[in-house]
C-alpha cells in the first residue's frame, strides 16, 4: 500500500509567550500544499521488526530515529498482532524547510498502517498517537486548514481557501537551526490575531500578516530575506518564510514564468493551490 503525504506552509507565526516549561505558545495558520512525499508500506518477509529504505532527498540520522519507524512502533505497542513491515520512502519534500515533512511522513504512516491493518482508529484517536509524535504532526491526520496555537499542537478549524492561486515555493541551501530561529524573539500578544487576518482578503495581508521568526533568520540569513523580496518583485500578493524555515513561498495569482531560472540553485516548485 502507497500514500503521498503532503506538506503544509505557515500563513503568519506570532510567538505570544514564553512558558514555564521553556517552549513558546504561539499562533499560526497551517495550509496544506500538493509537494509530497512517497511512502510505500509491505508486509516483511523474512526476519527482523521492520526495514526502511529511503530514496530521494538523503535523511540523515539512524532508522529508529526516522518518525516513521516511530510511528510504527508506537502503534505496535498498543496492536501486537500487527507484523512486521517493509517500508520505503521517497523523499521529495525538502528537510529543514518548515514545511512539516517529517511530520506528515509520521501522520501518513498511521493513516496507512491503520487502513492496511484495519486497526480500527477514528481521527481523533489517529490525532493522539501522532501527537505524541510532534506538535504539528496530528495536523496532517485531517489535513486541512487550521488556526494552530499552543507550542503548535491545539487545533481550531477554519474556513479558508486559496483556490485559484498560485504557490511559488523556494528552499536555499541553507539549514536554519531552531536555536538560531528563537535567538532574537521577543514574545508578546499581536495586536490582530491570525483568526481575524485570514478572514481578510489576500491583498491585505501582506500589510498585517507577519512571521516573528524572520528577523531573527533574515539577520543571520539575508539570502533567505532576498528571496522574499523577489518574490515580491515578481508580483506576489504574500510572500512569507514559512515556520521557522528555510523556505520561503509566495501566493501569485497567475504562474510564474522562468521561476527554475530565477531561483538558480535553490529548490523551486510551483504549484496550484486548492
Amino acid at each position: 500500500m502507497i500514500t503521498y503525504p503532503n506538506a503544509k506552509i505557515n500563513l503568519g507565526l506570532n510567538i505570544t509567550e514564553k512558558r514555564p516549561d521553556g517552549y513558546h505558545n504561539l499562533e499560526t495558520v497551517f495550509y496544506p500544499i500538493n509537494l509530497q512525499d512517497a511512502l510505500e508500506v509491505k508486509r516483511l518477509e523474512g526476519e527482523g521488526e521492520y526495514t526502511l529504505k529511503t530514496t530521494g532527498t538523503p535523511i540523515e540520522g539512524e532508522p529508529e530515529n526516522n518518525l516513521v519507524v516511530k510511528a510504527y512502533r508506537l502503534l505496535k505497542e498498543d496492536f501486537p498482532e500487527m507484523p512486521a513491515v517493509d517500508i520505503h520512502m521517497y523523499k521529495h519534500i525538502p528537510t529543514g524547510a518548515g514545511l512539516g515533512g517529517g511530520s506528515a511522513d509520521a501522520a501518513f504512516m498511521i493513516k496507512l498502517l491503520n487502513e492496511k491493518f484495519t486497526l480500527g482508529l477514528d481521527n481523533e484517536q489517529m490525532e493522539a498517537y501522532a501527537a505524541r509524535l510532534g506538535a504539528d504532526c496530528a495536523f496532517f491526520i485531517r489535513n486541512k486548514p487550521v488556526f494552530a496555537s499552543g507550542i503548535g499542537n491545539i487545533f481550531e478549524p477554519i474556513t479558508l481557501s486559496l483556490k485559484g492561486y498560485y504557490l511559488v515555493l523556494v528552499k536555499p541551501d541553507i539549514f536554519v537551526s531552531t536555536r538560531d530561529a528563537f535567538s532574537h524573539i521577543q514574545p508578546k500578544a499581536p495586536e490582530q490575531s491570525l483568526k481575524d487576518i485570514i478572514r481578510m482578503p489576500v491583498e491585505t495581508w501582506r500589510a498585517t500578516m507577519k512571521n516573528d521568526f524572520e528577523y531573527s533568520v533574515f539577520q543571520k540569513f539575508p539570502e533567505i530575506a532576498a528571496i522574499k523580496d523577489k518574490m515580491y518583485d515578481l508580483g506576489a500578493i504574500y510572500a512569507s518564510m514559512s515556520g521557522s524555515g528555510s523556505s520561503v513561498f509566495g501566493i501569485f495569482r497567475e504562474q510564474v514564468e522562468f521561476v527554475d531560472e530565477i531561483f538558480n540553485g535553490c529548490f523551486c516548485r510551483q504549484r496550484a493551490l486548492e
